[in-house]
């Protein structure tokens, strides 16, 4: 089996950041997204990665082999962006007729992969929701969970289980067959091809999938959903802040994560903040946060803030959404 992993999009939503960092490698609870995937999927065993790559793919791409070396990670460019089903269309020579497991590149899901993966039928992973205007939505057939329909943002769905962007596909040949169906074909969902129509294609050609409910869905499309999912995550992985560090006449509420050559002085960090590698902190209060790497912060307090890596922030409180490489001084620091 082989992990597909779809990373090429823009992140519009998480700007400034996503400027100058891919959205994937937004830190998240002391990670990475992508890390999160990818490590949830290697524990399961899988081993071959494809990553589609575009926006600042570079930086994707020095992070996995940096990082992941024990993988075999396959790199294919999306250099115009058409939908997912365009992106998965573009794996078709890699994948060959293995089996494979696709993971949206900002879908975070709590799932047991392994039992997911032994399964003899194609799965794809799916939440119940409030109101499934803004997902693909997965109709059931009855309480077997065999999948009768699936729709890309439905203006009336029939069903309030939305694809949560999982998708183990064992008929591969069936996949890109109807991936070329579509585009052929020139069937688009609000403007692109999506992988949610070659799915629904698939159906139709006789294919039998069993839908399987995710424990947990986080989403990090936006900064508020980002942050409630770092917290969350923090409680969940217990934070990363070593007792043995010097954290210099501070108090540290937990769940925090704190990267290495940290200097925390005189500030109170917690609950729920995520700091990043080789941070200063000096005199600050900080909590709800996640704050990247290389920054200094200094007389500042921070609630419910993403600050980015090389960033300088000095002043009084804000709530603040400040991307890499920024100076900010807001006042009163009497420097």
């Amino acid at each position: 089996m082989k992990a597909i992993i779809p990373v090429a999009g823009a992140g519009t939503k998480l700007r400034p950041h996503t400027y100058t960092q891919p959205k994937a490698l937004i830190p998240l609870a002391g990670k990475t997204i992508l890390s999160i995937i990818v490590d949830q999927l290697r524990d399961a065993g899988i081993r071959d990665f494809i990553f589609i790559i575009g926006y600042l793919g570079e930086k994707i791409q020095d992070y996995v082999t940096s990082n992941y070396p024990d993988l075999n990670c396959h790199f294919v460019t999306q250099s115009e962006r058409h939908g997912t089903g365009h992106a998965i269309d573009l794996t078709r020579e890699i994948v060959g007729h293995d089996e494979v497991l696709i993971v949206l590149g900002d879908t975070i899901a709590e799932y047991d992969v392994t039992e997911m993966i032994r399964t003899p039928f194609s799965m794809l992973g799916v939440k119940k929701v409030d109101d499934p205007r803004n997902f693909g939505v997965a109709e059931m057939e009855d309480d077997s969970f065999f999948i009768s329909r699936v729709v890309e943002k439905p203006s009336i769905p029939k069903s309030n289980m939305a694809l949560v962007g999982v998708y183990k596909i064992k008929e591969t040949d069936l996949l890109f067959g109807c991936l070329k169906k579509i585009q052929d074909n020139q069937i688009r969902s609000y403007d692109e091809f999506n992988l949610t129509d070659a799915l629904e294609c698939m159906i139709q050609q006789g294919a039998k999938f069993q839908a399987f409910k995710v424990q947990n869905w986080f989403d990090c499309g936006k900064k508020e959903s980002l942050l409630a999912s770092n917290a969350i995550l923090l409680k969940k992985f217990g934070g990363n802040a070593k007792t043995s560090e010097d954290y210099s006449n501070s108090i540290i509420i937990p769940p925090v994560s704190i990267g290495t050559g940290c200097v925390i002085q005189n500030s109170v960090i917690g609950p729920n903040v995520a700091i990043g590698d080789h941070t200063i902190v000096n005199h600050a209060i900080i909590k709800d946060s996640i704050i990247g790497a290389y920054s200094n912060l200094y007389e500042i307090v921070l609630n419910n803030s993403l600050i980015g890596s090389d960033a300088e922030v000095k002043g009084v409180s804000r709530n603040l959404n400040i991307g890499d490489n920024t100076a900010i001084d807001l006042g009163g620091s009497g420097r």
